[in-house]
C-alpha cells in the first residue's frame, strides 16, 4: 500500500486529498471529527496525476461546473454496513438531500438511523461520497465530520438551502 497526500485550499478550506495506490481513500477538511493522525496521510506530494484530477474535478464542483465526480475510490474500507451507507450515499443526486431515516431504509435497516449516522460520519472521502446531502428528518442541519458550517455551505453550493425540497 503507497499512501500520498496532497493539501488543496478551497472555498470552506484546506482540503487534505489522500491517495492509496491509484485511488482515492480520503477527503479531509481542516478540523475533520474523524481523521486520522497525519503521518496515516503518506508523504506530502506536490502534484500527482491522481491527486491532480481529484483536485481539478473538486476545483469545478466548487466553481458550480461540476455536479458528478468520475474519480477511482478505494472501496476495501470500513464494515460492510459502512461500505453499503456510503453506495447509498454515492446515490443522491446533487442539489438533493434525504433524511438518516430515509437512507436507513435505502440500506434495508429502516430502524437504523443511528447506526447510519454514525456510518455517515466516519466517511472517508468527504464531498465527493456527499455525506453533507443527509440531514435531519425535520429538515435540520445535524452532524457532520466537517462541521456544520461547512454542511451548510455545501448545500448551498449545490443549491439546496434547508428548505421543502428534502426527500423522506
Amino acid at each position: 500500500m503507497t499512501r500520498r497526500h496532497l493539501v488543496m485550499d478551497s472555498p470552506i478550506g484546506p482540503l487534505t486529498l489522500v491517495a492509496e495506490n491509484e485511488r482515492l481513500a480520503c477527503l479531509y477538511m481542516g478540523d475533520h471529527r474523524h481523521a486520522p493522525e497525519s503521518d496515516a496521510f503518506g508523504p506530502a506530494v506536490a502534484e500527482d496525476a491522481l491527486l491532480g484530477e481529484v483536485r481539478r474535478q473538486l476545483e469545478e464542483y466548487f466553481e458550480g461546473d461540476r455536479t458528478e465526480f468520475d474519480l477511482p475510490l478505494v472501496d476495501d474500507v470500513g464494515t460492510p454496513f459502512q461500505r453499503r451507507v456510503w453506495a447509498e450515499l454515492l446515490e443522491i443526486p446533487y442539489g438533493e438531500t434525504i433524511s438518516y431515516g430515509e437512507l436507513a431504509r435505502r440500506v434495508g435497516q429502516p430502524t437504523a438511523f443511528r447506526a447510519v449516522g454514525l456510518a455517515n460520519g466516519k466517511n472517508p472521502i468527504s464531498i465527493i461520497v456527499p455525506c453533507h446531502r443527509v440531514i435531519g428528518s425535520g429538515g435540520s442541519l445535524t452532524g457532520y465530520g466537517g462541521g456544520l458550517d461547512r454542511k451548510q455551505r455545501l448545500l448551498e453550493l449545490e443549491g439546496k438551502q434547508n428548505d421543502d425540497q428534502v426527500l423522506f
